[in-house]
């Protein structure tokens, strides 16, 4: 009986079939809870700083994130979000990444986003009187 026990136990492992990420199917949304981003505004002059973070599943996930503005009037801004990840293997613990990105804009300029190239939704929280973007704190309920 042990014997039949062990010989099936090694038989469910060898079907047991792990998907790396790089074997994913093209159509596999990566990081499918990530719809949207809370950032706080801080405008100076014609620039325009983006501050907030991002709760990825593992400390290992690195997240990027770059501003395109468009030539257009008024202006359009882009802010791409990328995640790197290089590791093997990483302890899923949700880790808090931050990002600040800084871009050259219209006041009237508005503001969109994607994660890993989907779109999703860039809520922008204007910045209080006095503050700036290098003593920003980020405490957002909801």
């Amino acid at each position: 009986m042990f014997v039949y026990a062990f010989l099936k136990q090694s038989e469910i492992e060898s079907q047991i079939i792990t998907t790396p990420e790089s074997q994913m199917p093209a159509d596999a949304v990566l990081y499918p809870n990530i719809t949207r981003v809370d950032a706080k505004h801080f405008i100076n002059g014609d620039v325009h700083t983006l501050a907030g973070e991002i709760n990825l599943p593992t400390p290992c996930d690195l997240l990027q994130a770059q501003a395109v503005a468009t030539e257009s009037v008024p202006t359009e801004v882009t802010v791409a979000f990328t995640v790197i990840n290089n590791a093997d293997m990483c302890a899923q613990v949700v880790t808090a990444q931050r990002f600040k990105v800084e871009t050259s804009a219209t006041s009237d300029a508005t503001f969109l986003a994607t994660f890993m190239g989907r779109d999703i939704i860039l809520n922008l929280i204007p910045a209080a009187e006095g503050e700036t973007p290098d003593d920003f704190e980020l405490f957002i309920k909801g």
